[in-house]
């Protein structure tokens, strides 16, 4: 067992777990909305749009999380003008706006002197350089994450299903879909050190995916979904550990992984029990 507990023996690897696993946390709540509202895209262009702020951060040298923050929310104020005014269609908006803002993320950060190892860590994260500030920041965050998300989640059901419905019941629908916005802005700011702005979505996405098959509400579908973000985490770890891979890259391959393999394990149980729900 010692392939298992050596690399956590090194406190720089212990941060990377628990950061990363409150992020799994942030990430399992909000990704449920997520998947079940399909607002994937929404979720790479906000990851998209913080660059140019965490670049700008990155070069002057000020805090790299509030200048993400800051450029995300900016990226998703543009995103809500552009569907309430926009000409284009939804998705040609986001994609012309999330290319602009990772040009203009890669042009600002080029005029650093390390600009390939800058590039790097803002693409693909850096949860080995986790510290005490940021897991204290991601321990807020997770709180945020989870009060929100439970003080609103009838607001959010009534919204998904029907807009018309949650307007009669008073459960104002635009502020619901505003608030799901902020949090995935939020999981997507906060997941950011653990696997950067290009990978985030996989860590907001594959979890709950995984999660799908085996649970029947969506509180049990978040839990479950935090339940394999941590997974993910410490297999993405390991192996980083022991194959010497982009910590990174290795949890979001990991956690892309357990997704297909639970939608494989949910399939090949349907089949040897029929009329089992797939």
């Amino acid at each position: 067992m010692h392939w298992l507990t050596d690399p956590f023996s090194a406190d720089f690897v212990l941060r990377a777990l628990l950061g990363g696993g409150l992020a799994a946390v942030i990430c399992g709540v909000v990704g449920t909305w997520v998947v079940i509202r399909g607002m994937a895209f929404l979720g790479e262009a906000i990851g998209h749009g913080m660059l140019p702020g965490v670049a700008l951060a990155t070069v002057v040298g000020a805090p790299v999380m509030l200048g993400g923050a800051v450029s995300a929310i900016a990226m998703s104020a543009l995103v809500g003008v552009l569907q309430r005014r926009g000409r284009l269609s939804y998705d040609t908006s986001i994609g012309l706006l999330f290319v602009a803002m990772l040009s203009l993320g890669v042009i600002i950060v080029s005029h650093s002197r390390s600009y390939a190892t800058d590039a790097t860590a803002i693409l693909f994260g850096d949860v080995l350089a986790i510290d005490r500030a940021d897991l204290a920041a991601l321990l807020v965050a997770a709180l945020v994450a989870v009060v929100v998300t439970a003080a609103l989640h009838r607001s959010f059901v009534a919204a998904a299903f029907d807009t018309r419905i949650a307007t009669t019941l008073g459960l104002r629908p635009r502020l619901a879909q505003l608030a799901l916005v902020a949090l995935v802005t939020l999981a997507v700011v906060a997941s950011y050190q653990a696997v950067g702005s290009l990978l985030v979505v996989g860590l907001l996405l594959a979890p709950s995916v995984a999660a799908g098959p085996w649970t029947t509400s969506i509180p049990a579908r978040m839990a479950v979904a935090v339940g394999f973000g941590w997974l993910a985490v410490l297999i993405g770890l390991l192996c980083s550990w022991h194959a010497d891979t982009a910590a990174g890259a290795s949890i979001a391959a990991a956690a892309i992984a357990l997704a297909g393999l639970s939608s494989l394990a949910a399939q090949a149980l349907s089949t040897a029990t029929p009329g089992r729900r797939s």
